[in-house]
């Protein structure tokens, strides 16, 4: 029951000291990850010593939910084209996103302010984006004129974010292939440009007889799709790294593909049963309303593993689903159109509650500030802590910077001291001599 009420705390004690342990474990075989680094260097050179790296991020994100809503705005069912500038204007959202991403641990182990939130915060915001880039591609594409595809394209990003999560909360290790985040993000900037240099229809052009040129992008994608859950699944089925191979929370380790088919099985469901035809006549929307639970259950699951806690199946963001599926249960008494817009409203309301609730409970147990690090000024000296290092929090930070401060100001006061005594003695002296 206590899952599906509001709670004061998100996290309990118990939590938090398995959060404050939590040890960061990432393998990487990515193809381009390498050629970007030195791009991702320099980025981070240039970035001021006082940026949060928790803004870097936010600001992403900002950058990249905006330039989606301004392709969404001029073809919400994603079956019109929109502007070329639009789509040329999401891949440089995409690209500003993608960089900034990439950098934010980079400036965290920059400026010694590295701590579990910085990787709860990451993930959070890419449980988000991920929801806008999936969308956005499909807009370029207008693939709404084939919805069952843009349905599958949507869900199937949303859900192998959430699979790759899952394989983390069973082995301990987030594990990104050869072809992965980094890949498809830059596939999907291509899709943009190509769409405004060329024109959405393009992807309409038939290739091979009756081929079009989008079926190779659904193609594309269901390969690779396949491909990523083998390498998932091959995780998950081993075994985990709890006692008698359970998940890091000691649970079964098929316990969240509960939350995942109350998400998916649902939204499937509901749009194939609508008698108003509610995700074919309102694409975007139907798919951000249902982004903003996946999110808030992907985010709970990240939040899981890195507390080593059970994960909850039931969630309030749940509640607009549910009324959308009783409401056609009953014949539709309600609109669709409006629950469908109170879904949108109430989840994200109840993801940026619980978010906020989350990041202000860890703050408040370790001392740290979300947006803002400690900064000793453009003169002082610069130390960068390798990836291998230690987390250090802002609050050991500040500790240090403390007892700096303190020793300085002893020494500038027991100088002060002896320069007294000093000025004392030597005029003493030459009173003595008179």
């Amino acid at each position: 029951m206590s899952s599906i009420t509001y709670k004061e705390r998100v996290l309990s004690a118990q939590q938090l000291k398995k959060l404050s342990e939590h040890k960061y474990s990432c393998t990487s075989s990515s193809l381009l990850d390498p050629w970007l680094q030195p791009w991702w260097n320099w980025l981070v050179s240039m970035t001021p010593l006082w940026l949060a790296p928790n803004l870097i991020t936010i600001i992403g994100l900002i950058v990249n939910i905006v330039t989606t809503l301004i392709l969404v705005s001029y073809s919400p069912n994603g079956k019109s084209a929109p502007p070329g500038w639009a789509s040329l204007l999401c891949a440089f959202g995409l690209f500003v996103y993608q960089s900034l991403d990439s950098i934010d641990g980079k400036q965290a182990r920059r400026t010694n302010t590295q701590s579990p939130l910085g990787e709860l915060f990451d993930h959070g915001c890419d449980s988000i984006s991920t929801v806008f880039v999936a969308l956005s591609a499909c807009i370029s594409c207008q693939l709404g004129q084939y919805p069952n595809w843009l349905f599958f394209q949507c869900f199937c990003a949303i859900g192998l974010f959430y699979c790759a999560h899952w394989q983390t909360y069973v082995s301990g290790t987030l594990r990104f292939g050869k072809i992965d985040v980094t890949e498809a993000q830059f596939t999907i900037m291509a899709i943009h440009i190509i769409s405004a240099v060329f024109g959405s229809d393009v992807w309409q052009a038939r290739m091979f007889g009756n081929f079009q040129l989008w079926s190779t992008l659904s193609l594309m994608t269901l390969v690779c799709g396949i491909w990523s859950l083998w390498f998932i699944f091959s995780v998950i089925l081993a075994g985990g790294v709890g006692k008698n191979g359970s998940t890091v929370a000691g649970t079964s380790v098929l316990s969240p593909s509960i939350p995942l088919t109350m998400v998916i099985l649902p939204a499937l469901i509901i749009a194939q049963k609508s008698p108003q035809n509610i995700f074919t006549e309102h694409a975007s929307l139907y798919i951000l309303a249902f982004g903003m639970v996946a999110a808030k259950v992907t985010n709970k699951l990240v939040i899981a593993h890195m507390t080593k806690a059970e994960m909850e199946y039931l969630d309030w963001s749940q509640l607009g689903p549910a009324l959308l599926f009783f409401n056609q249960y009953f014949n539709c008494v309600v609109p669709e159109i409006w629950l469908l817009w109170f879904s949108l409203f109430w989840g994200t309301q109840d993801l940026i509650r619980y978010c906020s609730k989350v990041c202000l409970e860890i703050c408040n147990h370790l001392h740290i500030n979300l947006f803002t690090i400690p900064y000793a000024g453009k003169n002082a000296p610069q130390t960068v802590s390798q990836g291998t290092s230690a987390p250090t929090t802002s609050m050991s930070m500040s500790a240090t910077a403390a007892a700096g401060a303190s020793a300085a100001v002893a020494h500038d006061k027991n100088g002060g001291t002896q320069h007294r005594k000093t000025t004392r003695q030597a005029s003493k002296k030459q009173q003595q001599q008179h």
